[in-house]
């Protein structure tokens, strides 16, 4: 398949790998691309799995609804659902980086039926995440969630730093390049940054303890995200869960692409 269809949106997809093989789906957060997870697929393609590999809502002029609440957790977690009725698939395997993450975590708490196993990289469970809002310093680390809700100033404010902050919270160049050029497109880094702003518009419940199989994958050296997240993640999940912790940063389908398809490798073959 290269696309899947929601009402009056399309999203591409790279598909790759053996297509009858259990299929991985691969999330990528802000401010990326699919192609952070280039490395990633093309590893977990050798090892004889499907990998897709979605553009997200916000990342294309096709799929980019104006609505903040059209950002939601509940519709990106709704799309990947849609993707997999497009391939035809009863469940996947789900991973998730960044704000992929937190949709994944949506993905498997609302449709357990349809994941097989959940990989997140980064992103804590959300209710673990706002736990630790005022628990721990994980609300100064997350000054500029404030920020991005307001209008016009933080895509102002980005166009003259989005390089630098991308270099200085340690992407590597070729992929600071590849975003900030997408990020140029016209309304590209609006949609990129609603996913921040359909925050408040939330109307499902919190997403409960995850019962799928999980591994979360987090950096000690995470600028954005912080330990008290990631320790409390583990009251959140039911099922089988496992935690790898790395000697790494926040961009993990980057600068670690080996550690986090071994990590999804043997999540996917426990499951």
């Amino acid at each position: 398949m290269d696309h899947f269809l929601r009402p009056g949106l399309r999203f591409d997809v790279i598909d790759s790998g053996p297509a009858d093989a259990p299929a991985v789906v691969l999330l990528h957060g802000f401010p990326q691309q699919p192609s952070s997870f280039e490395a990633v697929a093309s590893r977990l393609n050798a090892e004889g799995l499907r990998t897709l590999t979605p553009t997200q809502r916000g990342y294309t002029a096709a799929a980019r609804p104006a609505r903040r609440r059209d950002y939601r957790t509940e519709a990106t977690a709704a799309d990947v659902i849609a993707l997999l009725d497009t391939a035809g698939l009863t469940q996947a395997h789900l991973v998730g980086h960044d704000w992929g993450g937190n949709q994944a975590w949506g993905a498997a708490g609302w449709y357990p039926d349809r994941v097989a196993s959940l990989t997140v990289l980064s992103t804590p469970h959300p209710v673990a995440f706002v736990k630790s809002l005022w628990t721990s310093k994980q609300g100064l680390l997350s000054w500029y969630m404030g920020l991005f809700q307001l209008p016009a100033l933080p895509e102002s404010v980005a166009r003259r730093t989005f390089a630098k902050s991308l270099r200085d919270s340690g992407v590597p160049d070729e992929f600071v390049d590849r975003y900030a050029a997408a990020m140029a497109e016209p309304g590209a880094l609006t949609g990129a940054l609603n996913w921040y702003r359909g925050i408040p518009f939330s109307t499902r419940p919190p997403v409960g303890r995850i019962t799928v199989p999980t591994t979360y994958i987090w950096g000690r050296h995470d600028v954005a995200l912080a330990r008290a997240a990631a320790e409390l993640t583990a009251n959140y999940v039911a099922g089988p869960y496992e935690v790898v912790e790395l000697d790494a940063g926040h961009w993990l389908p980057e600068t670690e692409p080996d550690a986090v398809a071994d990590g999804i490798l043997a999540r996917v073959r426990a499951s």
